[in-house]
């Protein structure tokens, strides 16, 4: 396949799905440019409508198409010294199921930075920022100190929290040291750290814009279906026979993803699907592909790429009772929805798993729940509140098997 149209050819492309993670684990940029060839110089407009054409769409969790960021933030466009756009490459993952971005921050950590140096020159930022949990301090460190072209880069460590990924929490946290959402009216490509357009990008969308920087938006395009071409890192946790993170095309399917993993569809009862915001597909529709299409009626988006199993020996009430409880301790504590509405769900559920007037509390959870939903200050309630109908939903069963003084997940 040749390059697109004004993207010169590199080194030899990546064939199948296996892109981003196709330099190995070398992780020093002698093995980066091996693989993948420098990063061309491309006019911002140009590269825009290359970006556009690949149809690349957010990794870190909304799937807001990544071309429309920047051209909101404004490509090619002269501003003052004040005005300058920054750069934020978010990968921060605060979310407990996912560690996508810190591997390939391990593994690839070169690519990410061609990423927010393509991203950095479309837009003309004058700042750029690459805010990390501390287990990836290391690796971005060692990377920049190989790269001339990288030292401007500003290296600023991440919140260990589960709301600090959000983007105004990401803002708030290098403007004010202060890492939760916060309630915007303006947006943040219009004005965000320290009053400037700011772009914030998931670092693996960093990373597959470095590739459609090299090799074009035709050949992003080629794997993967019409609607959500290409690729995307997926974590897949839970009960099976291992843990790991996979690169597969945007259209895989639930059991291609658990066949990575070497796991017996047969003994999975469901998978949550986008984390602790995400939702339950039951096991009867493994067959699901990993698309916002697909996922639909499931009300769960392909969302950071989490997949978790729940063995068919262990119940689902449980396992949700236990998210939830979580979720109501990682609140930002800036409105009632969070403060109140959430703690109140956790206890509804975890009442409801215990099997503690079962009936009445599902429906106490149905009532909060539309009391909470579309009134928080962050989407967290709104998430919290997708995890809980969708568990409501999915486990129904289980929801009458517990109002009968029984579960219908038991060990052998």
């Amino acid at each position: 396949m040749t390059a697109d149209p004004g993207f010169p050819a590199a080194a030899e492309r990546p064939a199948g799905a296996n892109r981003l993670l196709s330099a190995g684990t070398e992780a020093t940029l002698e093995a980066h440019l091996r693989a993948f060839g420098p990063l061309p110089a491309c006019e911002p407009h140009a590269s825009l409508a290359q970006l556009e054409a690949s149809g690349l769409t957010g990794r870190g969790g909304a799937g807001f198409p990544a071309w429309r960021k920047l051209a909101a933030v404004g490509v090619g466009a002269r501003r003052s010294r004040g005005r300058a756009p920054i750069l934020i490459a978010n990968g921060s993952e605060g979310e407990p199921l996912s560690w996508k971005d810190a591997v390939l921050l391990q593994n690839a950590p070169h690519l990410v930075i061609d990423g927010m140096l393509a991203a950095g020159r479309m837009v003309g930022a004058r700042n750029v920022l690459l805010y990390v949990g501390s287990a990836s301090l290391p690796s971005v460190e060692r990377a920049i100190a190989e790269r001339p072209d990288a030292r401007g880069i500003e290296v600023v460590e991440a919140a260990d929290s589960f709301i600090a990924g959000e983007a105004s929490a990401v803002v708030n946290a290098i403007g004010n040291d202060d890492p939760r959402p916060t309630d915007r009216i303006v947006r943040l490509t219009e004005s965000g750290l320290r009053g400037r357009p700011t772009l914030v990008q998931n670092v693996e969308t960093l990373a597959h814009l470095a590739l459609i920087a090299r090799f074009g938006g035709a050949w992003f395009r080629s794997i993967g279906t019409p609607e959500q071409p290409g690729t995307r890192l997926v974590t897949v946790t839970g009960d099976v026979p291992r843990t790991g993170v996979f690169e597969v095309p945007t259209d895989a399917t639930l059991s291609d993803v658990l066949g990575s993993v070497r796991l017996d569809a047969d003994t999975a009862s469901a998978v949550l699907v986008g984390g602790y915001h995400g939702a339950w597909v039951p096991a009867a529709a493994f067959d699901t592909p990993l698309t916002p299409a697909g996922l639909a009626p499931f009300g769960a988006q392909p969302g950071a790429g989490i997949v978790h199993v729940l063995g068919d020996q262990r119940c689902g009430l449980q396992a949700t009772a236990e998210i939830v409880g979580y979720l109501a301790g990682q609140t930002a504590g800036q409105c009632g929805p969070c403060m109140f509405g959430l703690p109140t769900m956790a206890a509804r559920f975890a009442a409801l798993a215990a099997g503690s007037d079962a009936k009445a509390n599902a429906a106490d959870l149905v009532r909060v729940s539309n009391l909470v939903v579309g009134r928080g200050a962050c989407h967290h309630p709104d998430g919290t509140v997708r995890l809980i109908r969708s568990a409501l939903h999915v486990f129904a069963r289980d929801v009458r098997a517990h109002a009968d003084g029984r579960c219908t997940r038991r060990p052998r």
